[in-house]
């Protein structure tokens, strides 16, 4: 009779490209070996990783652990675990940020100054507010599937997935539509950068950042309904907002608001494409006029596989413990959402996509104070568009084999590069 193979001792190698195209085994092994796991990422930095949902959820919501950069210590290599030197200090946050002095925003501070930035623009995303922006979604959505529809092929991820939120965050945001196809490319350069050499990322946001600035100087002289004007507003009234932190707020939306939903689009459209079942259950949904197992199923997407793989960076303000591990102060801490969300200590069968799957608290878009702002837009957006794709192109399958598609292998983002799919043309 011979004995089962042990458990590996070592842990699986992290942020390679074959991690980046099926990261869940590895997570699994963190979380029954290893869940508070020192390891060093690919920019050089030594973090921690968070992969439990209790600890993952508890972390989230600890004012122990601060959102500020300048709360990064580095260790020495006496100091720190295993004897690596945490070094490479300064390359946590988005590449070019703080160059182009866009640093503060509401993912990198904290209370007093949080609460206030926060409350400044959260009006602009209460659910009367999306709600009334459902039509503009509708419309972006209809015209994006109507550009190839007739073509009887397309790759989901550059013409759909990630022109609508694009598109839609820019009109939120009040960029005149004659400059949102800059927005788009510089967009675009962050993405195919996300997880390569980080100078095209601080191109972009440099190249944002003048604009934004340009676009709230005009707008002071004719202002509108949207955010900037908003943001401006709020200055202008003793809100104490300079114009830094209006430029840094309007580019974090920006940021955090398109790539997110991209990769909620797509990767939401590729788990329906590989689950026929629960695909034919969402068809049969819509096609009775049921749309609650479409909202349900757009938070399963976010668990089973969210856009978000890791929340943005927390430091250690103080000694903090988690799952049983001492953190020190100054250390970065990156919770894992996505290995919390698979979590089964949390979630029945947490491998197994269930659209209609109940008691789904996943941490897809955060916790506590720093919960995404934007999740009731991104809400929005996915299901407008995945209810309108499968309706209008009902037949719609993949094009490439899965092992051949390829996946960002950025560090807080996930998601695929292309997504290509054929269906029957549909006239318009």
């Amino acid at each position: 009779m011979h004995e089962e193979n042990p458990a590996p001792t070592t842990p699986p190698a992290l942020f390679t490209w074959e991690f980046a195209a099926d990261p869940y085994p590895a997570y699994a092994w963190l979380r029954e070996h290893s869940p508070v796991h020192w390891t060093r990422l690919p920019s050089g930095v030594d973090a921690w990783l968070v992969t439990r949902y209790a600890d993952a959820k508890q972390a989230l919501a600890d004012p122990r652990l601060s959102k500020n950069p300048a709360r990064h210590h580095e260790r020495s290599s006496a100091e720190s675990p295993a004897g690596r030197s945490a070094h490479a200090k300064g390359k946590v946050g988005i590449p070019g940020e703080r160059s182009a002095e866009l640093m503060t925003h509401l993912l990198n501070i904290d209370p007093p100054d949080h609460t206030r930035l926060r409350r400044l623009v959260s009006k602009a995303f209460t659910p009367r507010r999306v709600a009334e922006f459902a039509p503009r979604v509708s419309e972006l959505t209809d015209r994006l599937i109507d550009a190839f529809a007739e073509r009887g092929e397309v790759d989901l991820i550059h013409e759909f997935a990630f022109p609508l939120p694009i598109y839609a965050i820019c009109d939120m945001l009040g960029v005149p539509a004659e400059d949102q196809d800059d927005f788009r490319d510089w967009a675009g350069m962050m993405i195919r950068h996300g997880g390569g050499p980080r100078g095209g990322v601080a191109r972009s946001v440099k190249k944002m950042r003048r604009y934004l600035a340009e676009l709230i100087h005009r707008k002071r002289a004719d202002l509108g309904d949207d955010l900037i004007s908003g943001l401006i507003r709020a200055s202008d009234h003793g809100e104490h907002l300079t114009e830094s932190e209006a430029a840094a707020m309007a580019f974090i939306l920006l940021f955090a608001g398109f790539e997110t939903t991209v990769n909620l689009i797509g990767n939401g459209t590729y788990a329906l494409l590989r689950n026929p079942g629960q695909r034919e259950r969402l068809h049969r949904a819509l096609a009775e006029g049921d749309e609650t197992l479409l909202a349900s199923g757009v938070e399963e997407l976010l668990r089973y596989d969210g856009p978000v793989e890791l929340a943005t960076w927390r430091f250690a303000v103080e000694p903090v413990t988690i799952g049983g591990q001492s953190i020190a102060t100054g250390d970065p801490v990156l919770v894992v959402l996505a290995a919390a969300d698979r979590d089964p200590a949390r979630f029945a069968d947490p491998g197994t996509l269930d659209l209609a799957r109940g008691d789904n608290q996943h941490l897809g878009y955060g916790h506590g104070i720093h919960y995404c702002l934007g999740a009731p837009l991104a809400r929005l957006e996915a299901q407008t568009a995945l209810a309108t794709l499968f309706r209008r192109l009902p037949d719609v399958r993949l094009a490439a084999e899965p092992d051949d598609l390829r996946w960002r292998g950025g560090l807080i983002m996930r998601g695929l590069r292309t997504l290509p799919v054929e269906f029957t043309p549909s006239k318009i």
